[in-house]
């Protein structure tokens, strides 16, 4: 590397060129880490005041230090060595940190373990920096918050045009974070569209995985079926080196149990330029005549590119497949019946000094100050707080999950998959999030350019059960034909 200090900190740093810049003490992880501090008081603390990083590990500088002398020591762990790495606020540190999904109740909440990622990142040799804001409670608080609001953290805006522009779904701080380069990488989580969703309206690559791919345990519940941490990067390569370090079957969370021998520990292998050449890829094209199409968040001449590159690079694109299941009336039964027992069972084991062990609790905390933590109400709460306590043994919940498994599966991914004999689906912006989330089923949100506006436009690839591989493979080789992907500009 043949770089300056000053010229590799006026880049956006890949953990490649990170790592390289170590080896050749061009830089130290105390000195990134600092730099990255320094841009989160300039643009996210003030400035455009983007408010994507909610809080800072203390110890962050100690870390990055201890990091870089055992580097001198006893050498690198591996490419994550002394890398700095945002959480979203719902994943549990054992440290300094809170850990609230943006709930005021929960901000003095200090976390007795580590999440079992987080224990993955340590071990990796990660700094983990800092926390991210989100959507209060993962957005199960209201359905009038507005996406990336917290009554904690307050509001979180686009990069690309702050306070204009959507900033999608709950982990929209995660996203923001990497989007504007205040870490190298970051985690979020999904239910249903929020490593998707913001990862195409801030232009960052998100990797939603198959449920089980990566440990639960230790975050925040929304759901007991469709929750997933992912990772997210401003490169292909970045989410995949980070995706390799969480995967881990983990004795606490059962979902992963049928993830050994079929995740691994390392993705960078399917980084192949030439990765879409005899792909066979479905393109689903309803819904952007309608909704997405209204709603802004389609763009029909950069989605024609991204099919024109994925053509002239050797793909096989058969155009508007079906999926028979896409347009059905989903039952949101089991995110809400689930939400009810999951979030019920994390605070009814809170530490006794913190004020809510309980979902009525939670609420009546609310009301009481209700001046900051009700600007968009809390009637998603209140409606759960009033469904029947055995919620698990509902029969509509139970009839909704299989429903859900069979229709989203059997009659929806892996139908269209089998049927066209597909090696993936590609959908214009997320608008697959809720058939995969329902699936369990990963997805990957490449940048794809942006709109006449400023506005970023993303596409997703979505497969079956751990084609992550599959996925980062098509994803990698779509990003190195168009390297469509611009920083916002922020001074």
């Amino acid at each position: 590397m043949d770089l300056t200090f000053n010229e590799l900190l006026n880049r956006e740093l890949t953990i490649k060129d990170i790592q390289a810049a170590f080896e050749e003490n061009v830089i130290t992880s105390r000195e990134l880490v600092m730099y990255y501090l320094d841009r989160i008081a300039k643009y996210d603390q003030s400035g455009p005041k983007l408010n994507a990083v909610l809080e800072i590990n203390p110890d962050a500088i100690f870390i990055a230090e201890g990091l870089d002398h055992e580097r001198k020591m006893k050498g690198s762990r591996g490419p994550l060595h002394g890398i700095p790495i945002l959480l979203k606020d719902n994943i549990e540190t054992k440290d300094k940190m809170h850990t609230s999904a943006g709930v005021l109740a929960l901000e003095n909440h200090l976390s007795t373990k580590d999440a079992f990622l987080v224990e993955k990142l340590r071990e990796a040799g990660a700094v983990i920096m800092g926390k991210t804001n989100m959507t209060e409670l993962a957005n199960g608080m209201s359905t009038t918050m507005w996406a990336g609001y917290s009554s904690r953290g307050g509001q979180t805006l686009n990069p690309y045009e702050p306070g204009e522009l959507f900033v999608g779904g709950s982990s929209s701080g995660s996203a923001v974070a990497v989007a504007a380069n205040l870490t190298t990488v970051s985690i979020g989580t999904e239910t249903d569209a929020s490593i998707l969703s913001p990862g195409t309206q801030n232009s960052v690559v998100g990797i939603k995985p198959t449920v089980g791919l990566i440990s639960r345990s230790g975050i925040i519940p929304f759901t007991y079926t469709q929750d997933t941490p992912g990772p997210f990067a401003r490169t292909v390569t970045d989410a995949a080196i980070l995706l390799g370090a969480l995967t881990g079957v983990d004795q606490t969370d059962p979902a992963t149990f049928k993830s050994e021998g079929a995740a691994f520990q390392d993705y960078t292998p399917f980084l192949d330029p030439n990765g879409v050449d005899g792909a066979r890829i479905g393109v689903y094209m309803d819904a952007p005549e309608d909704y997405y199409k209204d709603s802004g968040e389609y763009d029909d001449e950069l989605f024609q590119h991204v099919i024109e590159i994925l053509s002239k690079k050797g793909a096989e694109v058969i155009q508007k497949i079906d999926i028979p299941s896409f347009h059905r009336e989903w039952s949101w039964g089991v995110p809400v019946y689930e939400m009810k027992h999951a979030l019920g069972n994390y605070l009814s084991q809170l530490p006794s000094h913190l004020p809510v062990h309980s979902d009525k609790e939670l609420i009546e905390f609310n009301k009481k100050n209700e001046g900051k933590t009700l600007k968009y109400g809390q009637n998603m709460l209140k409606y759960r707080a009033g469904l029947p306590h055995n919620t698990l043994a509902n029969p509509e919940y139970l009839h909704t999950k299989l429903e859900d498994l069979f229709f989203s599966q059997n009659q929806g991914i892996d139908y269209a998959l089998k049927n066209h004999h597909l090696d993936a689906i590609l959908f214009p912006s997320y608008i697959g999030s809720t058939i995969c989330a329902k699936a369990g089923y990963p997805s990957i949100a490449i940048p794809a350019g942006y709109m006449k506006n400023g506005r970023p436009f993303g596409i997703t690839f979505a497969g079956s059960a751990f084609s992550e591989g599959t996925l980062i493979k098509l994803g990698y080789s779509l990003e190195q034909a168009t390297k469509l992907r611009r920083p916002p500009c922020l001074d």
